[in-house]
């Protein structure tokens, strides 16, 4: 559901899945699941990437806010 944003986020920082691995403390294999969409990412996990990454969660599953 939001695997391609996420994936492309990391893609966009510039960073291998064993980097964020490494740095966030989620699982390799976690972040494979995530991205290739075999289930949702819990909140937390939502959390540690995109602070990784340095943006919003809502910036890291894609969402944009409209409501402005």
């Amino acid at each position: 559901m939001y695997g391609k944003e996420i994936r492309n986020a990391r893609l966009a920082f510039g960073a291998s899945q064993t980097q964020v691995s490494k740095a966030t403390g989620l699982p390799q294999n976690t972040i494979s699941w995530i991205e290739l969409d075999k289930g949702i990412p819990n909140i937390w996990q939502c959390v540690l990437l995109a602070d990784y990454y340095g943006i919003t969660i809502e910036e890291l599953i894609g969402h944009e806010n409209n409501a402005e």
